[in-house]
């Protein structure tokens, strides 16, 4: 089993029009509403991979109803963590040039007693989990802290991968993680400053590290990927494909690497899948993860190198 954990699940509202005209009446071309969160997206990644997930994390009493269904369309095993209140709502706005503009809510609160309730969660779960994920964002008001203490929750035999940044992404090198993926941007943002070329993306991912992650995947968007462990470094470029949407395409990346690291497959396999992964949900418009033949495909054209 491959356990995702859903710190803060969303509404993601995509919405295509020609332009996206600031101060003027814009018209929308088409819309799509996905019941979503980064965790939630692996679940469904991991299950179109045809591998056993099961999503915990957090959800709320208004709207949670219809991620419960949307789960169980995708045939994912889910055991939330309730809350009172409404899941929080994300816009993303796509013109015909694939320019994507984000308005992003902010997460409802939890007590403090779900807080320990989603602990406890993770560490029976996990007990039953070769991989675990944790990823995304928090609730309101919760420190970042509180990504140390659940990924200390997490059963010693699973495997860990975080996707987080900033304060949040040192809280869980600090518990130790097999595998931690940022994006370029995110990666400039937790360290605080801008990163050059190849090398100077290496250096930073071995100073994630050097912080306690045994290997580091760093998302470079259309240009593929880097995946290191201190020992080996490889690279991956992506494919030239149609974007339609870059929603969901880091989960994506997560869902395909924490696959093949339950199949115990090397670096150069995790990352090939990864980038696979990662690309073949750009290809789909308003959808939060790929289908196995577009991923198939991809995967096959893809060559990874050691440098």
């Amino acid at each position: 089993m491959i356990l995702t954990v859903c710190m803060s699940p969303s509404v993601d509202v995509t919405i295509e029009l020609d332009s996206l005209n600031i101060g003027k009446v814009n018209i929308v071309k088409s819309k799509t509403l996905s019941f979503t969160g980064k965790a939630i997206n692996v679940a469904i990644g991991v299950a179109r991979l045809g591998a056993d997930p099961h999503a915990t994390g957090f959800m709320y009493s208004e709207n949670g109803a219809m991620f419960e269904r949307a789960l169980h369309e995708e045939g994912v095993p889910y055991s939330f963590i309730w809350n009172e209140g409404r899941v929080r709502e994300n816009y993303k706005c796509i013109d015909k040039r694939s320019m994507l503009t984000e308005i992003n809510d902010v997460g409802g609160q939890v007590g403090a007693d779900k807080l320990v309730e989603l602990m406890q969660a993770v560490q029976t779960f996990s007990a039953q989990a070769s991989v675990t994920v944790i990823s995304g964002g928090l609730p309101r008001g919760v420190d970042a802290s509180y990504y140390r203490e659940i990924f200390r929750a997490v059963d010693r035999k699973s495997l860990r991968i975080a996707d987080t940044e900033g304060e949040k992404m040192f809280a869980a090198l600090e518990a130790g993680v097999d595998l931690i993926k940022p994006n370029r941007e995110e990666l400039e943002e937790t360290l605080g400053r801008k990163l050059g070329d190849k090398e100077d993306l290496l250096d930073a991912c071995h100073e994630l590290l050097d912080r306690g992650a045994k290997s580091v995947l760093l998302s470079l968007g259309k240009d593929g990927a880097i995946l290191t462990d201190g020992t080996k470094n490889y690279y991956c470029k992506s494919i030239n494909v149609a974007v339609n949407s870059t929603v969901g395409a880091g989960d994506g990346m997560v869902a395909a690497a924490a696959v093949m690291m339950q199949k115990g497959a090397d670096l150069p396999d995790i990352l090939r899948a990864g980038v696979a992964a990662g690309t073949a949900a750009v290809t789909t418009f308003g959808a939060v993860s790929f289908t196995k033949a577009k991923y198939e495909e991809i995967f096959s054209n893809l060559t990874v190198k050691e440098f």
